[in-house]
């Protein structure tokens, strides 16, 4: 292979995030043409569908193929690069008609829910009534056109990356606007008859050949940065400058061209019947029912449901916890003292944190269902003493949330991660207090009132796609035991009170199935439901009422929101070095008072002050009746899937980073207890799980999912409020700043060096 050929190939690029959302576009319009297909075949033919996608074809080579790496050493290539995010692939893209089949390639939530009353606004039918009109785009397009081509802003295109960027999303997106009036992609409206079109491609033609004749014809060098590369092909800079202008004339002539001969022709050919107009059930898919048999239900599984179903499935998953939380107390009582080298320092920091809160995007909260610190109280249950109910000034989620904050800033404060004593004092404090506390309370009070992890996922859970709820109300209906909450003879039903006709979500509900095997008719699942779909409605829950009535649960919300970008935050270097810098220059013992400090503003103060502030701000804005109290506690709990994927991203490092370290801690817990097959441990450093940039990537991608999730809760909350557009808009603008203020200080953090806590 020559030495040529070899450049050619490893010139190759693969822009992650752009070919992501190129890959992703197509799969939503493969998904969208398919169902469009099966409801109205002859609006689509198969020639749309390979329209769009040899579109997004175009796009892709013209920023990952060879032309990406040569536009700095060659104007030609810099020019077909152009032609490609200007004449191939906008036309090609609006040929496809990608609109309808755009919006039924979402879920159907997403496209009827999210995005439809934005689309029927009027407000946004007249802005794009406005920018897709023929001067507005003739004009967009040439100015950015020429302004790309004036010499000092195509030098800094290539000086910049970033510029680079810039200009081909310039290209791109005006050629799509400069296409629309000539293409008309339904089902848009025209706003000049077709008879104008050719003058309009004769227009842009003219601008075209002006920017042509002065590449071919100037007789000096328009971009000097060509002067002083390597030259390649034994192409002269001069002579490169005229092959781009002649490429650009021809191409962009022929283009012109044929486009302004097709609409002539079909101009003075018999007018074709007009297409129909959009039907509601293609634009608008309809809202899926309530539960349908399709719905995925994890008891209905082979494997993991017979497990679960099984009479000591929990049991069993709790014995093997409470196995693993006695392996942490014997190791971190007689195991070498260093943490990393402890299985107390590494099997709950760096694994079964990050397990647990996966868990909860993937399928709830299914650490309650095999939590082994219940166990050992059902011997209080059985001893009778568990007669009293739990206070009534304490039946709420305050006392929860003020131990899971005074816990995250113990955790900094005392470096609870790097004392094995500490970890297990934790681990046996939980087993005393749940003990203590449900062996003379009724009601699972731990639970339901205490907790903080079980609090921790309760609000994550308002997340998953999971849920436990019953399948068919109509059978509910027409029960008159309900021994799902009552229970029976041989099985008590909900300890939570939670009454499955009226339960929504997973809020106080601790997956202990007890329900599932009470129920008579084995009416029960655990069902898929809508992402953040317990966060979009409010209506009134068994047990817990109505989320905007309950301002401690959205408190509760905050302190674990803040609380994730506030633990990630305090282990970056500039963190650190400024906590070092200031317990130097104050000559302070230590950096207790500057951790406190920092955390109480971060957790307490400034969630409270942002909330309060930006739905105050929100309501007068909208000029709402509402209740501030409503509003701040609704908005408040939009935050979770923002704050749930920070937590993700952030033990997606520790995770990454210590996945190595089990086997040599099991190693030594083994040298430990006089166990000699497992061998002596190995403590050399091995690669993360994770390249930088792949990890990096990671944590971003799932920020960015948090982010979308969050925005579409937010304004499905100010749409509860506020039902105008108009409305929702300013009463949920102050509080998008928030958001966005705390996805920008997550992007930081993740790109500043981190601690690697836990690795030897």
């Amino acid at each position: 292979m020559s030495s040529a050929s070899q450049a050619l190939l490893a010139s190759w690029s693969f822009p992650a995030w752009t070919t992501f959302a190129i890959f992703l576009t197509a799969v939503l319009y493969v998904g969208g043409w398919r169902r469009l297909q099966r409801l109205r075949s002859t609006l689509f033919p198969p020639w749309r569908l390979a329209c769009f996608l040899g579109g997004l074809v175009a796009v892709w080579l013209a920023i990952a193929s060879p032309l990406d790496s040569f536009d700095d050493l060659l104007l030609t290539a810099h020019m077909i690069q152009h032609l490609l995010l200007l004449f191939v692939g906008p036309p090609l893209v609006l040929l496809g008609f990608p609109a309808v089949p755009l919006l039924n390639g979402l879920p159907r939530w997403v496209s009827r829910d999210a995005l439809g009353p934005f689309f029927r606004w009027p407000g946004l039918t007249r802005f794009g009534r406005f920018v897709t009109h023929p001067v507005f785009c003739w004009l967009v397009a040439e100015v950015t056109l020429v302004g790309w081509h004036v010499p000092a802003a195509y030098d800094l295109a290539l000086r910049s990356l970033s510029w680079h960027e810039v200009e081909h999303a310039c290209f791109f997106g005006t050629g799509l606007l400069f296409w629309w009036p000539v293409i008309q992609p339904w089902p848009s409206k025209p706003h000049w008859p077709r008879w104008t079109i050719p003058l309009y491609l004769l227009l842009a033609a003219i601008v075209n050949t002006i920017i042509s004749a002065l590449l071919c014809f100037s007789g000096r060098l328009l971009y000097p940065p060509y002067a002083t590369v390597p030259r390649l092909f034994g192409l002269s800079a001069m002579n490169d400058q005229v092959a781009a202008g002649a490429v650009m004339w021809a191409f962009g002539s022929v283009v012109f061209l044929g486009a302004g001969s097709h609409v002539t022709f079909r101009f003075l050919s018999p007018a074709p019947a007009n297409l129909e107009p959009v039907p509601n059930d293609v634009l608008w898919p309809p809202t899926a029912r309530r539960w349908s048999p399709q719905r995925f239900d994890l008891l209905e599984t082979p494997l993991v449901g017979a497990l679960l179903r099984a009479r000591y499935g929990r049991r069993t998953l709790q014995a093997v916890m409470l196995i693993l939380a006695a392996a942490v107390l014997a190791e971190a009582l007689f195991g070498p003292s260093m943490a990393p080298m402890n299985l107390a320092g590494v099997l709950p920091w760096t694994y079964a944190r990050a397990f647990a809160v996966i868990a909860l995007l993937a399928a709830g909260n299914l650490f309650c269902m095999a939590c082994p610190f219940t166990l050992p109280r059902e011997i209080g249950h059985r001893l009778g003493f568990a007669t009293r109910v739990w206070p009534r000034r304490l039946r709420s989620k305050w006392l929860a949330a003020a131990l899971l904050a005074a816990f995250f800033w113990a955790y900094e404060a005392f470096s609870l991660w790097n004392s094995s004593l500490a970890t297990a004092a934790i681990v046996a404090g939980y087993f005393v207090t749940a003990f203590a506390v449900d062996t003379f309370f009724s009601g699972a009070s731990f639970c339901k009132y205490v907790c903080p992890i079980g609090h921790f996922g309760f609000i994550g859970s308002l997340v998953s796609p999971l849920e436990i709820r019953v399948r068919k109300r109509e059978v509910c209906k027409t029960c008159t035991t309900h021994d799902c909450f009552r229970g029976n003879s041989h099985q008590r039903g909900c300890e939570l009170h939670l009454f499955l006709p009226q339960k929504s979500g997973s809020m106080d509900c601790t997956f202990c199935l007890e329900c599932v095997k009470a129920c008579p008719h084995d009416n029960i699942g655990i069902l898929s439901r809508g992402p953040a779909h317990d966060l979009t409605q409010d209506p009134r829950r068994s047990s817990v009422g109505r989320f905007r009535e309950r301002p401690d649960i959205a408190a509760l919300a905050l302190v674990i929101v803040f609380g994730g970008f506030a633990g990630a935050a305090a282990m970056v270097t500039p963190f650190t070095s400024w906590i070092e810098h200031c317990v130097e220059r104050f000559h302070m013992a230590s950096r207790f008072p500057l951790i406190s400090l920092f955390l109480f503003v971060a957790v307490i103060i400034a969630p409270l002050l942002l909330m309060v502030g930006s739905a105050a701000m929100g309501r007068v804005l909208a000029r709402l009746q509402g209740s501030l109290r409503e509003v701040f506690c609704r908005l408040s709990l939009a935050l979770v899937p923002l704050g749930l994927t920070m937590w993700v991203s952030h033990l997606l490092f520790h995770l990454s980073t210590g996945w190595n370290t089990a086997w040599p801690v099991l190693e030594q817990a083994g040298a430990s207890l006089g166990i000699p097959w497992l061998g002596p441990p190995h403590w050399a450093t091995a690669s993360p799980l994770l390249g930088a940039n792949t990890l990096l990537h990671a944590q971003l991608l799932v920020l960015d999912v948090g982010l979308i999730f969050t925005l579409y809760t937010g304004w499905r909350t100010a749409q509860a409020f506020a039902p105008r557009i108009s409305a929702a808009l300013r009463l949920v603008a102050p509080w998008t700043v928030v958001a966005a203020a705390l996805y920008g200080s997550g992007v930081w953090i993740f790109l500043q060096p981190m601690q690697m806590r836990g690795v030897m």
